[in-house]
């Protein structure tokens, strides 16, 4: 497995590297937000731009990202704009979808983008290639609220990810019992002892799912979202504890 380099941050190396969202929804609480992120030594922020009440206009949103990106220095930026199909704020188009993810990258400002890989508006095979012009890493991601899939079912999706050509697959499920937790990472050790060429990231959310944003690493996870303030999804972890936890299972 070849890690994947953004900035000084090696995704694939070491223990697992720790995500925070910002989820502001004025430019003020954006930027505050990532002010607040550099004091908890996180490794990735993620702009949860659905949450952003601007989003809606290309130009807006990137000169929010180029603020953003000053606040920031060095660490990598993540470009998330999430379906509300897929847990998200706002309903998009799959055009928009497309033009905003593409002025992001080519802004110069963000260094990954999260693409929904199974966005059914949208050419994700192309948008990918299109993202890889412009110079950002591309996180494939698939979330599912309501249940665990079967193990073979999450296989396939990490891989039907990678044949998209997406640097970074990402499942993220719901679990409604202790056994889903396990399925998850037993797919997880699958897919990542099965030879593929890239990190991947996955996690089950909630209460129940908590466990695996601490071990997932074990497991051959690359990455986990811990909170400062608010949280992306059910069941993350506050970062600093979520890295104290971790440095003490992976040593």
């Amino acid at each position: 497995m070849i890690p994947v380099i953004v900035r000084n941050i090696k995704i694939g190396e070491g223990i697992p590297k720790i995500c925070v969202p910002i989820l502001g929804r004025t430019r003020e609480e954006i930027l505050q937000e990532g002010r607040n992120l550099l004091t908890y030594g996180a490794d990735v922020a993620e702009w949860r731009v659905d949450f952003y009440q601007d989003s809606v206009c290309k130009e807006r949103t990137v000169e929010t990202a180029g603020l953003l990106r000053e606040v920031l220095g060095n660490v990598p930026l993540l470009f998330t704009f999430r379906s509300k199909r897929e847990g998200g704020e706002k309903d998009i188009s799959g055009e928009f979808y497309r033009e905003l993810n593409l002025a992001a990258a080519f802004s110069g400002f963000v260094d990954l983008v999260d693409v929904e890989a199974f966005f059914h508006d949208v050419p994700v095979k192309k948008l990918t290639e299109e993202l890889h012009q412009a110079g950002v890493k591309v996180i494939g991601s698939n979330h599912d609220f309501a249940q665990t899939p079967k193990r073979e079912e999450i296989v396939k999706r990490l891989n039907d990810m990678r044949a998209l050509g997406v640097d970074i697959p990402k499942i993220a499920v719901m679990p409604n019992s202790p056994e889903d937790v396990l399925t998850l990472l037993a797919a997880t050790l699958e897919v990542s002892e099965s030879g593929m060429d890239c990190p991947i990231i996955t996690m089950s959310m909630g209460k129940e799912g908590m466990v695996s944003r601490v071990s997932g690493g074990t497991f051959g996870s690359a990455l986990t979202f811990g909170a400062v303030e608010k949280c992306s999804a059910p069941g993350q972890i506050e970062a600093r504890e979520l890295r104290k936890m971790m440095q003490i299972l992976q040593g």
